[in-house]
């Protein structure tokens, strides 16, 4: 294992899990881990854990699940508020690394690394700052995105450019498959970085702030689609919101999610649906 970069990793979802396990796969264990309290999940709404923290116990890192980040504490008293654990004033980090945690850090912890912080953004910064980047990139009809790797700044995704890749977005791709494909590559373009920015080898370049477009946290609304909209448009949003936000559409009042559509000769065609409250079935105009 590396020896010589003391890091804590801040993240939550499965993006997160795996890119730890990328980072562990090449010698880089953190010394904390800190992710969100476990929250009601399924239609039963069970308590469970977040992926990070499954994955913290599974490998023996320590780990933290602050409600909140106080940014009025002292960094070197326990910026992490209600966990004044002997590990985070005690601990003297090279480095945070942020993926996907899903809470604005402050100003002060983002700093408080000797290296400060870097961050893992799935899209070609600065386009597509914020929470939805690798579905906007496909409800686009991007022909390509890619991989940056930030130094955090206090603005959402505006810190300057360590590294980043550039990759084609297939055709016919959808989230899911496009993500997965940027965890790894995000995943690996960081393990390729980290001794050379631990060097202080890498000349940061500035972000463009002129170039910069946002995009926002996708809600189910969303998924709605118009069937009289063109192929190629409804054809994107399917993509995008494939698996997690299912595009739907209405008929007699009733709502129809779509598993499954395809873009044939131009024309937008639905191959299954889901009619509410009832199974998978094929579909019929």
């Amino acid at each position: 294992m590396n020896k010589k970069l003391n890091f804590a990793f801040f993240g939550t979802p499965d993006v997160a899990s795996e890119t730890l396990e990328i980072l562990k796969e090449n010698g880089y264990l953190p010394s904390l881990i800190v992710t969100s309290p476990d929250k009601p999940k399924g239609r039963k709404m069970l308590i469970t854990p977040p992926p990070v923290k499954i994955w913290a116990i599974e490998n023996n890192i320590p780990y933290i699940q602050p409600e909140k980040i106080d940014p009025q504490v002292d960094p070197q008293v326990g910026l992490v508020a209600g966990h004044k654990s002997d590990l985070w004033p005690e601990e003297d980090f090279d480095l945070f690394i942020v993926v996907a945690y899903g809470k604005i850090l402050p100003e002060k912890l983002i700093n408080l690394p000797k290296l400060g912080s870097l961050n893992i953004h799935y899209s070609l910064l600065p386009k597509y700052r914020g929470a939805s980047p690798v579905e906007s990139a496909i409800l686009n009809g991007d022909i390509e995105t890619g991989i940056t790797i930030q130094k955090m700044e206090f603005k959402m995704d505006s810190g300057p450019i360590v590294a980043q890749e550039k990759i084609f977005i297939h055709s016919n791709e959808k989230t899911p498959d496009l993500r997965k494909r940027l965890i790894k590559i995000g995943g690996e373009l960081l393990v390729k970085t980290l001794p050379i920015y631990m060097e202080n080898k890498i000349k940061l370049i500035p972000q463009n702030e002129t170039e910069a477009t946002y995009c926002k946290k996708i809600k189910k609304e969303d998924g709605l689609i118009d069937l009289n909209d063109s192929p190629i448009k409804n054809y994107n949003k399917f993509r995008a919101y494939a698996i997690l936000y299912r595009t739907y559409f209405f008929k007699n009042e009733k709502r129809i999610i779509k598993p499954n559509a395809i873009l044939e000769n131009g024309k937008f065609k639905i191959i299954k649906v889901i009619p509410e409250n009832g199974k998978e079935t094929s579909y019929i105009k």
